[in-house]
């Protein structure tokens, strides 16, 4: 009887081991397919910015309309950040409030 139950576990064993290598090639693949895309793609836009930037024109520094959209969009973003930092600190402020009564409860 011995036998059979010592059988039983050693094929139970085999087969946790088996599914556990299939498990471990079924992820290995599709790490593999992940990064082969992202390597493709990836590798296929930095050669596109690469040559996007070496096409610029030099000509450029030297014309004043385009100097000028260049800083109405610096400006652009500059006060979207600007906005963006007013709001989080409100936030913090708001939270600071709320919670500031009550750790001083807690403390008394």
């Amino acid at each position: 009887m011995g036998e059979t139950a010592d059988s039983e576990k050693k094929e139970s064993i085999k087969v946790d081991e088996d599914e556990h290598k299939k498990e471990e090639k079924v992820k290995d693949k599709k790490k593999e397919k992940k990064d082969k895309d992202k390597e493709g793609k990836g590798s296929e836009e930095k050669e596109k910015d690469n040559k996007e930037k070496k096409t610029k024109n030099p000509e450029d520094k030297n014309d004043p309309a385009k100097l000028r959209s260049k800083l109405e969009k610096l400006e652009t973003k500059m006060q979207a950040l600007a906005q963006k930092k007013q709001e989080i600190l409100n936030l913090l402020k708001q939270v600071e409030n709320n919670n500031t009564p009550t750790d001083s409860a807690s403390a008394s």
